[in-house]
């Protein structure tokens, strides 16, 4: 994964758990894509400050989820809903026995609640 999508997607996992200055640096730089100087004019701090801000933040962030792992399971839950999802379709597509197709059909929309 590109890393400035998996340090903005880690940003929501995790970025309460950073300091608040960090947080908005991060989420200035990755999210609303500006400029370590732009960030900087918007935080009254220095051009290197920002950069060092970024690095202390993505490191924490790295480390949050190496050591909890919420993201990754996150994306594993996902993908076993997703993967319910199509196998209750298949289920529900091909039964002959009414019951047993509206069963699938339960299956598939409880998989589709618990993902929104």
């Amino acid at each position: 994964m590109e890393k400035n999508i998996e340090v903005s997607l880690l940003l929501d996992f995790y970025g309460e758990l950073l300091k608040p200055g960090v947080r908005q640096t991060i989420d200035l730089y990755y999210n609303d894509d500006l400029s370590l100087a732009e960030v900087a004019d918007q935080c009254g701090i220095t051009r290197q400050g920002v950069r060092d801000s970024i690095k202390r933040g993505e490191a924490q962030l790295f480390d949050f989820e190496k050591k909890l792992g919420v993201m990754r399971r996150f994306r594993e839950v996902d993908d076993g809903l997703s993967k319910i999802d199509g196998l209750a379709a298949e289920i529900a597509q091909n039964s002959s026995d009414k019951k047993t197709a509206e069963l699938a059909e339960q299956i598939r929309a409880l998989a589709g609640g618990l993902k929104e």
